[in-house]
């Protein structure tokens, strides 16, 4: 299903490049990343991770990170002290993907649980953050059209 939402959004999107897909994950595997992050992934990005283990255009744009990266970058942007000591907490954040300039895209963390009806960029320069899409689904339509701009 996703990556034939993908497809066809690359095919009606200002996004000319070839989408790359990898095998996916299998349930053990999410199941790690989420006790690992301690958080649930979104079911739709379940979906997706299950389908494809990340997702990035042919010159290596990472559109959604694999398991090993979401989990690489969140460690690391929630324990380095390089991070703690210029960004704000970044433990209401579940990072999934970057732009490819620095700054990143995640889901934000309310109470513990991930808003599934929300995806943010984090702007590494300012440490600003806003949303940028409603879902999953808007972030990949709004990103592959061209209308997120970082």
């Amino acid at each position: 299903m996703w990556r034939e939402f993908i497809q066809e959004l690359k095919v009606t999107a200002q996004y000319p490049l070839e989408m790359m897909f990898t095998d996916g994950v299998n349930e053990k595997q999410i199941q790690a990343l989420a006790e690992e992050l301690g958080v649930r992934l979104p079911k739709d990005l379940e979906a997706l991770l299950h389908e494809s283990d990340g997702v990035s255009d042919q010159y290596g744009l990472k559109i959604i990170w694999s398991v090993r990266e979401i989990s690489q970058y969140n460690r690391e942007m929630r324990i380095l002290l390089h991070y703690k000591e210029i960004y704000m907490s970044f433990d209401d954040l579940l990072f999934f993907a970057d732009a490819g300039n620095g700054d990143r895209f995640a889901f934000p963390i309310i109470d513990g649980k991930v808003k599934e009806q929300a995806v943010f960029a984090w702007d590494h320069e300012d440490d600003s953050r806003w949303k940028v899409a409603f879902s999953l689904r808007s972030y990949l339509e709004r990103l592959l059209s061209g209308k997120i701009k970082l």
